[in-house]
C-alpha cells in the first residue's frame, strides 16, 4: 500500500511538471500589449535577402503615386511669387490642363534614381542606429544622428539626377500663361512633340558642357543644408511622436498605425523648419545663381517674410503623404522581414 500510495504520489508530480498551470495557459495566450511588443524592429533582427528587395518595391510605388505632389512642390518655388500659379491646386490643374497626366510626371525616369539611392540611405540609417546602440545611445540619439548620416549618404549619390530631374519639372514653365515667359534656363530646344528621353539627354549634355561634372552638384551644399538637418531631425521626431502617442492610446490601437501618424507629425515639423532652406536649394539648382547668400537675398527681395511659406502648403501635403506611405511600407517591410525568434514580440 505505502508503495502504491508513493507510486501515485511521483505520477501525480509528473503530471504537475508536464502541465502548465492556468497562470502560464493565460500568459502564452495574452496578446502583446503595449508594455511587452517591441517598439522598433532593429538591424540585427532582419532577413536582409527579404529587406533590400521589398524596400526598393516598396519606395518605387510610392514614388509613383504620390510624385506629382514633387512636381507641383518644385514649380511653386522657382516661380516669381504668383507669377503662373495661386497655388497648390491651381498648379496642379494647370500643369494638367496644359499637358495631361505626363505634365506631372516631369522627370520621373531619371528622378527615380533615388531608389537605388534609398537602399544606400537605409543601410546607412540602421548600420549607424546599430553602431551607436552598442554604446548604450538612447533611440533619439540613435535616431538624430543616423537620420543625418544616411542624409548625407543619399544626397552624394542622387544630387546630380536631383539638379537634372528638377530641369526637366520646370522646363517650359509658365509657356501659358506666365508673365516672364517660359522657364528655360538652359536655353534647351524642345516642342511639343520631343521625347522626355531627349529633353533628359539635352539637359545633362548642356549641364556638362557649361560647368563640367560640377554643375551636376550644383546646390550640394544646400542639399545638405537643407536634407541633412531634416532628415535627422525626422527621425527624432518620429520616435518622439511614436513613443508619445504610445502613451495616450488605448492598447488595441494598431502599432503600424500610430508608427504612421508618427511618421506624419515628423513630416509636418521638419517641413515647417525647413522650408526656406528647400527654396534655396532648387533656386540654386534650376536658375543657376552662383551662392547660397545671392539666392537668400534675391528670395527676400522677391517674397519677404513670405518666404517662410512659398510652396509650403504643397509640401506640407507632400511631406505627410510622403511619411505616412514610407513608414507604412518600411514598417510592414521590416514585420515582414523579422526573424522568427522576434515573431511573438511584434504587434501589427
Amino acid at each position: 500500500m505505502k508503495d502504491t500510495g508513493e507510486r501515485g504520489r511521483r505520477c501525480s508530480a509528473k503530471r504537475s511538471s508536464a502541465t502548465p498551470d492556468i497562470a502560464t495557459i493565460s500568459n502564452m495566450a495574452e496578446p502583446v500589449t503595449n508594455a511587452k511588443f517591441l517598439r522598433t524592429i532593429e538591424w540585427d533582427m532582419m532577413d536582409k535577402r527579404k529587406f533590400f528587395p521589398l524596400s526598393m518595391l516598396s519606395s518605387f510605388s510610392v514614388r509613383c503615386a504620390l510624385y506629382p505632389l514633387t512636381v507641383i512642390k518644385t514649380q511653386l518655388q522657382v516661380q516669381f511669387r504668383n507669377d503662373i500659379y495661386k497655388g497648390m491646386i491651381d498648379a496642379g490643374i494647370k500643369i494638367y490642363r496644359a499637358e495631361g497626366a505626363p505634365g506631372l510626371y516631369r522627370g520621373f525616369w531619371i528622378s527615380s534614381v533615388q531608389i537605388v539611392s534609398g537602399v544606400f540611405y537605409i543601410s546607412t540609417y540602421e548600420g549607424v542606429r546599430h553602431v551607436l546602440g552598442q554604446y548604450g545611445a538612447n533611440q533619439r540619439v540613435k535616431s538624430l544622428a543616423a537620420g543625418g548620416c544616411a542624409s548625407l549618404v543619399g544626397q552624394t549619390i542622387i544630387v546630380p539626377f536631383d539638379v537634372i530631374s528638377q530641369h526637366a519639372m520646370v522646363l517650359g514653365m509658365g509657356a501659358h500663361g506666365g508673365k516672364n515667359g517660359a522657364v528655360n534656363p538652359l536655353g534647351i530646344n524642345f516642342d511639343k512633340g520631343s521625347s522626355r528621353l531627349r529633353i533628359t539627354h539635352d539637359i545633362a549634355r548642356e549641364i556638362l558642357r557649361r560647368d563640367g561634372v560640377r554643375g551636376f552638384y550644383r546646390g550640394y551644399t544646400a542639399s545638405l543644408m537643407a536634407y541633412v538637418p531634416n532628415s535627422a531631425m525626422w527621425w527624432a521626431f518620429y520616435h518622439l511622436y511614436q513613443d508619445e502617442l504610445l502613451k495616450i492610446v488605448p492598447p488595441w490601437v494598431s502599432h503600424l498605425f500610430v508608427q504612421c501618424v508618427a511618421g506624419s507629425f515628423g513630416g509636418f515639423t521638419t517641413t515647417i523648419i525647413t522650408n526656406p532652406l528647400d527654396i534655396v536649394r532648387a533656386r540654386l539648382q534650376v536658375q543657376r545663381l552662383d551662392s547660397m547668400s545671392i539666392a537668400f537675398r534675391e528670395l527676400w527681395h522677391e517674397e519677404h517674410f513670405h518666404m517662410f511659406f512659398k510652396g509650403l502648403t504643397a509640401r506640407l501635403v507632400q511631406s505627410a503623404a510622403f511619411s505616412f506611405s514610407i513608414i507604412l511600407g518600411y514598417e510592414t517591410i521590416k514585420r515582414v522581414s523579422v526573424n522568427e525568434q522576434y515573431r511573438h514580440m511584434i504587434k501589427w
